[in-house]
């Protein structure tokens, strides 16, 4: 029978070790983190990248920290899922709280526990057209 749990408790300690590698700094540091937190053939998107595998997806925060030095991630939602799907609202800001970015991960959790898939987007969902 398939897994429709709704619980959002039981995938906090998955996304907050996803949020804890996109921190990381120490290269060998993130990538142990991202080990933890992602199956070994995770793959993740969002508009400005793609990573699939340990090595790349512990190379998706690259940017983020030479763009905005000192900023961290932040979950700024609870946790919505069912089936082993979650989505969440983040923030990249500041300690003085300046947010530099905002936006939405949904992703797919492996029977595991570890994070299969996530798609990154940014910014409020657009407005629908006319």
């Amino acid at each position: 029978m398939t897994d429709i749990t709704t619980d959002p408790t039981t995938y906090v300690a998955v996304i907050d070790r996803y949020l804890a590698a996109l921190n990381e700094t120490d290269a060998a540091k993130r990538l142990e983190l991202t080990r933890q937190a992602w199956t070994e053939d995770g793959g993740y998107f969002d508009p400005l990248q793609q990573a699939m595998g340990h090595d790349e997806l512990a190379s998706v925060p690259v940017m983020a920290h030479e763009q905005a030095p000192g900023q961290r991630f932040v979950r700024t939602s609870g946790i919505d899922a069912h089936h082993g799907i979650v989505r969440f609202e983040w923030e990249l800001a500041g300690e003085d709280g300046a947010v530099t970015v905002a936006g939405v991960d949904v992703g797919i959790v492996a029977d595991d526990g570890r994070l299969s898939r996530i798609a990154g987007f940014f910014g409020p969902i657009p407005e629908r057209e006319s």
